[in-house]
């Protein structure tokens, strides 16, 4: 039970981005269908790569492993340095599901640094079935958020803010073995 309420965390922490996107595709008038198949293929992608990269990361000695938080921790860093400058705006112009697909593989790279120690620290398989449902959780928010301007808003203008605290507190954990 404890594997999956941090597979949820870890899921929504890293991916308060995307309910942002999310609701800017449904915003914008993107067929439903095509938003939710381009983000499942999207996030697909994202999750090849890092248990490909994870699989990979298990060769090596457990003494390394902890290490891997360093990878977290500089992208929370550069995500508050960029925060702090003024941020990038993720701005979606895709409207077909190979787009929505790219534009999420593409906003991807924090979710594999993240995911990659994670996975090669515990257990891949929960993980990546909890993200899977959760992909199908965040569509939903996404169209709800879509509709209601002020929490749209709320999230535009805060998750730049979130996200780096939550990728160092990550690296962190990860680095101390927690």
């Amino acid at each position: 039970m404890l594997d999956i309420i941090r597979a949820v965390g870890l899921f929504a922490v890293t991916n308060v981005d995307d309910i942002v996107l999310l609701a800017l595709f449904f915003a914008r008038g993107v067929p439903p269908w095509r938003v939710v198949l381009g983000q499942y293929l999207g996030f697909a992608g994202i999750l090849a790569v890092a248990v490909a990269a994870a699989l990979g990361a298990t060769l090596l000695p457990p003494s390394v492993l902890p290490w891997l938080g360093l990878l977290p921790l500089a992208l929370g860093v550069k995500a508050a340095w960029q925060a702090w400058r003024g941020g990038d705006d993720p701005s979606p112009v895709a409207t077909g599901a190979l787009g929505v697909a790219a534009v999420t593989f593409a906003n991807g790279g924090d979710n594999i640094g993240v995911y990659v120690p994670v996975f090669a620290t515990t257990g891949i398989t929960g993980y990546v079935i909890v993200f899977l449902v959760l992909v199908a959780v965040w569509c939903g928010a996404g169209r709800y958020f879509a509709t209601r301007p002020a929490i749209a808003h709320a999230l535009t203008r805060w998750g730049h803010v979130v996200l780096p605290v939550v990728l160092i507190l990550i690296g962190v954990l990860i680095l101390l073995g927690v």
